[in-house]
């Protein structure tokens, strides 16, 4: 019966226990089992949308978007954007103590175990609508 009265105590000071503390750091606070797909910052720095996440996105309805709270926002964005658009739940994870590679993943809430969840770098992304730069833009010539 103490052992169940310090388990509470233990677990009102420090929160409650959690299975795999680093592979949740990592992902963004998920499992590596649960991902759909995942981009590392960089990927998410470079111009333009992952196709691949897009397309998870649209699949995945009920799928969680995890994005790094470390980024800047204006690198996360897009993909904040395509989340809206295809109505998946998104949070921003930060962590003060630990900033992932991870920049994104887009995890369901039991396991998948997809055994390729990362997006290869080489594959060819769709750009981003470009914005118009001003007034002088309408009389610059297109080639």
């Amino acid at each position: 019966m103490s052992n169940n009265i310090d388990d509470y105590i233990l677990q009102g000071i420090h929160g409650q226990k959690q299975t795999k503390p680093d592979e949740r750091r990592k992902f963004l606070g998920t499992l590596r089992e649960r991902i759909v797909i995942a981009l590392t910052q960089s990927q998410i720095r470079e111009d333009g949308i992952y196709p691949q996440v897009e397309k998870a996105l649209k699949n995945n309805g009920k799928a969680h978007l995890y994005l790094n709270g470390n980024m800047n926002y204006e690198e996360l964005s897009k993909y904040t954007k395509l989340a809206s658009k295809y109505k998946v739940e998104y949070t921003m994870v930060t962590n003060k103590d630990y900033n992932s590679e991870i920049g994104l993943a887009l995890a369901h809430d039991y396991a998948i175990d997809k055994e390729e969840i990362y997006v290869k770098k080489e594959v060819p992304i769709k750009k981003a609508p470009k914005k118009k730069k001003g007034f002088f833009s309408l009389f610059s010539r297109r080639r």
